[in-house]
This record gives C-alpha cells, sequence and structure tokens, in this order.
C-alpha cells in the first residue's frame, strides 16, 4: 500500500497541470532596414496589431511614429508575423502631412481598414478622422473624411459578424491648450458606419455626463454583435488631464481613478455602464493626449477580461479583473506579475488577448531586470488557462533590456514608450508586438516596434484538477493506511533496538 500510494502521488504531481509557455526565436524588427541603420532615429511606438479572420496568417500592423515628425505606419504579413512588408498610406488632399493615432481592423469579409488622425498647425491639433479601405491587402483607397476636429484617442473596431460594420470611438474635446484640455465635461463618443467607412451615423455619448474627465477608451466587439468601451475615469485628476504638471515628470495624481466599462447590444445607439473598479492607485504621470490605454478581452464563452496597472501594495502591478457571463459583478483585481510583492519594480501597460481553447496572454512592460534604479525594462508574457484565476510564470520576449527613459518627453522626464501594446493569440501560439529602445538613447530618441512569438507545448499531459486531486488524496490516504498496518509489525524490533541501546549506554557509563 504504501508504494501504490507514493506512487498515486508521484502520478498526480508528475504532469504540469497547464501547458508550457516558450518563446520562439529572437526577437524581430518589424522593419529591419530601419531598426539596423544606425542614422535612423525614427520613434515608432503604439502598435495596433490585428489578423484576418478569412486568413488566419495575414496580419495587420499599424503603428505611431513621433520623432523625426509625426507619421504612421502600415504593414502587412502573409506569413503569421514571420516578415512584413510596408504599405504607403495616402495623404488627405489638403491636409497637412501629419499623420496621428492609426488604428487598423479586419471586417468579417477579411477587407482591411485603416483609421488615421490629421494634425494641424504649431501645436499639431487633430484636424479629422479619415478611414481608408484595402481590399486586396495592398493598396489603400482615397481617404475617407469620418470625422471633423478635436477628436483625440481614436479607435476602429469591426464587427464580428456583419461585413461592412465599422465602429468608431474617440475623446470628443471642445478645446485644448498646451499638454492639456482646457476644461472637463469632454466626452466619449461612438459612431457606426454600414457600409465599410463610406458614410458614418451621427456619434452618439457613451459615457455618463456626471464623468467630468474620462480618457482613453478601448473597444471590443463581442460574439453577438454587443460592443463594449472600456475607459478611465480621472475623476478630480486636474495634474494630468488639465496640465498641472506642465509636460513634466514627477510624483503622480495623489488620488483615485475609475475603470468603467460600457455595453451596447443595439449597435451604439444605447449605453449601460458597470465600474470595473472605483480606487485605482495612479502609478504614473501622462500627457492627456496621448494617456495608456486600458486593456479589454472576451472569451469565446463570452466572459470578459480588463486590465490595467496601478499602484498595488507599494508598487507598479499589472492587475486583472473578470466577469463571467450571467454575472453582474466583477472579480478582482487579481495581481498578474510573478513579481516579489513590494520588489519595488515596474509591470505596466499590459495588452490581454485570448485563444479559441479559452487561455489568456497577457503581454506587459516589466522592470524586475532593474531593482535598484527600476529603469531597463523587459516585454514579458503570462498565460492563464483557468480563466484568469492563476497564471503562470512569465516568459521573458525581449531577448535584451532596453532603457524606458527613450522617447517623446525625455527631456522633461516623461518619455513616452506609447499608449498600447499588440497581442495576438490562437492556440497553439501567441505573436507580440511592442516599442523597443536597445537602439536608441535618451538624446536619440529612436525606438522600433519588436516583434516575438511563443509556442504552447504539452496539451496532451494535463490531467483534470479532479483527477489529480483523486490520484493526491487517495494517494496518500493509501500510503496512511500502509503506515497503520506495518506499525504493529514494526514496533516489537525498534523496541529491542532502544532496549539494546539503552543497555549498552549503562554499561559504558558505569565503567
Amino acid at each position: 500500500m504504501l508504494l501504490v500510494g507514493g506512487g498515486c502521488v508521484l502520478i498526480s504531481t508528475a504532469f504540469d497541470p497547464h501547458p508550457t509557455v516558450k518563446r520562439v526565436g529572437a526577437n524581430q524588427p518589424v522593419d529591419p532596414r530601419g531598426a539596423r541603420n544606425a542614422t535612423d532615429f525614427t520613434a515608432h511606438n503604439s502598435p495596433s496589431l490585428v489578423r484576418d479572420p478569412s486568413n488566419q496568417r495575414r496580419l495587420a500592423l499599424a503603428g505611431r511614429v513621433d520623432a523625426p515628425r509625426y507619421s504612421c505606419t502600415l504593414h502587412v504579413s502573409e506569413n503569421s508575423g514571420e516578415s512584413w512588408r510596408t504599405v504607403p498610406i495616402p495623404a488627405p488632399r489638403g491636409e497637412e502631412p501629419k499623420c496621428f493615432a492609426p488604428d487598423v481592423a479586419y471586417g468579417a469579409d477579411g477587407t482591411l481598414y485603416l483609421s488615421f488622425v490629421t494634425l494641424k498647425g504649431r501645436g499639431n491639433v487633430p484636424n479629422a478622422v479619415w478611414i481608408s479601405r484595402l481590399e486586396d491587402g495592398r493598396t489603400p483607397s482615397e481617404p475617407r473624411k469620418a470625422l471633423g476636429p478635436l477628436a483625440f484617442q481614436v479607435r476602429l473596431t469591426a464587427d464580428r459578424e456583419e461585413p461592412g460594420r465599422l465602429f468608431l470611438t474617440w475623446l470628443d474635446a471642445s478645446g485644448v491648450g498646451l499638454f492639456k484640455f482646457s476644461s472637463p465635461g469632454n466626452s466619449i463618443m461612438a459612431a457606426r458606419s454600414d457600409d465599410g467607412g463610406r458614410t458614418w451615423g451621427r456619434g452618439g455619448r457613451v459615457s455618463d455626463p456626471r464623468r467630468q474627465r474620462v480618457v482613453a477608451p478601448q473597444p471590443a466587439a463581442g460574439p453577438d454583435g454587443e460592443l463594449y468601451l472600456l475607459y478611465l475615469d480621472l475623476k478630480e485628476d486636474r495634474l494630468d488631464y488639465e496640465g498641472l504638471h506642465r509636460g513634466s515628470g514627477g510624483p503622480p495624481y495623489g488620488g483615485r481613478w475609475e475603470l468603467v466599462l460600457a455595453r451596447s447590444e443595439d449597435g451604439g445607439s444605447t449605453w449601460s455602464e458597470s465600474v470595473v473598479e472605483d480606487r485605482l492607485v495612479p502609478a504614473e504621470r501622462f500627457i492627456a493626449f496621448i494617456p495608456p490605454f486600458p486593456t479589454l478581452a472576451i472569451d469565446p464563452d463570452g466572459r470578459l477580461y480588463a486590465a490595467f496597472d496601478a499602484l498595488s501594495g507599494g508598487d507598479r502591478d499589472v492587475l486583472l479583473w473578470t466577469l463571467a457571463p450571467s454575472v453582474e459583478d466583477w472579480e478582482g483585481p487579481h495581481r498578474v506579475n510573478d513579481t516579489l510583492e513590494r520588489d519595488e519594480t515596474s509591470q505596466y501597460l499590459p495588452k490581454l488577448a485570448t485563444a479559441p481553447d479559452g487561455r489568456l496572454d497577457i503581454l506587459y512592460y516589466d522592470r524586475r531586470v532593474d531593482p535598484e534604479r527600476d529603469i531597463l525594462t523587459e516585454a514579458s508574457l503570462q498565460s492563464s488557462f483557468d480563466h484568469g484565476k492563476t497564471f503562470g510564470r512569465r516568459v521573458r520576449l525581449s531577448d535584451r533590456s532596453f532603457d524606458s527613459r527613450v522617447g517623446l518627453g525625455s527631456e522633461r522626464d516623461l518619455a513616452d514608450l506609447g499608449s498600447r501594446l499588440g497581442l495576438l493569440s490562437n492556440d497553439a501560439r501567441a505573436l507580440a508586438v511592442w516599442t523597443d529602445t536597445r537602439a536608441g538613447t535618451p538624446a536619440s530618441g529612436k525606438q522600433d516596434l519588436s516583434t516575438a512569438a511563443v509556442a504552447v507545448y504539452g496539451n496532451g499531459t494535463r490531467l483534470s484538477d479532479a483527477v489529480r486531486g483523486a490520484l493526491r488524496f487517495g494517494g496518500i490516504g493509501l500510503a496512511l493506511v500502509g503506515v497503520a498496518l506495518l506499525a504493529p509489525l514494526a514496533a516489537p524490533p525498534a523496541l529491542r533496538l532502544v532496549r539494546r541501546g539503552f543497555r549498552s549506554r549503562r554499561r559504558d557509563s558505569s565503567a
């Protein structure tokens, strides 16, 4: 029984309860020529990464360029991100040649859509939002104007089932100044197109009018036609929203923010809201025009995941909240990063993605390599196979650490690595894209978009929790029974040995 029980316990622990997730190969720059050119000081960041539903190997990637001038990039891959082809973006007639905040979405029929903003004047104020179509994935159509001036933080989303149905979401501002919105009360808006962006319905307000300082709307389309929008309510944070920091670094706002989810089940006509978290502790200052975006994902069962970073237990951590189907209250926050608590390093700007089999992946910037200064950064990924209840050990994606002080605003101690990361997941692998500064310095400001792939191994070796528990506890029970049965047999010899030893010691003491 001892042998059988011990064997059961060993079997219960011999199999990893989750598959193994490992990085595959070295990092690859999206634009190798620019990344390896010592005279190229372009600042690429804020990747937007999407997959064609009609061809799983076809991907599109848009990126923001902050220097040497504001511009946008668009890349398409036909081999799951192993290599990329650059697609020129046509400039709208009559606009200044300054492109900003590009985003991409694949329609249900495989049409690729690109949105971007044109800037105007010395203040680089948003002047218009444009939509271009790439039906063949190679040639953009002439851009069509979708929105007018002062549309910030524009995102583009496609309906999963209806070809040609698109959604634009944005922050509608009434006035701006240097590093600030002139007044509170600006609203988050959404508009719908049913003809591939040729025409748009009148935009409607998403955020509750009582929320006066809202930013960073992050949209996601649900499996049944619903539209979700996750955003930040900065509450009384005038430091960031109204630019009281004058664009310089320093301690973050000392109050609390809220993380809010809006949901529409009628194509964006009406909205309802739920509070994901009402006591977010801000971890950094930022420019209100280019805030860090929270991240939202939906699994095949309709479960919602929301993530953001905040001060937690004394340092900056990645936090996750979940909302199960037919449940009203969010669960969380759960601390994702597997660093020691209070290690004084930062993990931040998470990006979520779900695979068809329900696996949840989360990509984030990670400074655990630099506990003394909290400057050197890596890209890390962790995966959950139980709907976000637990996460496996982190996979280091960046094969070299890089300096988080490299980027626009570094001279003001407010360097910007961008507003988001890129991540796509399927059952066998995941592809991540991040802003990498290994080829830059705070003086040069050079940033590149780097990619890494991870593979998922060992799906066939998993034991269910029930089987593992039965083997473990059954084995322990059998072992205890074996001990109980052997104890009477072992007791007399043991007693004789004890008595013999006692008599031996007594004779020695007498001598």
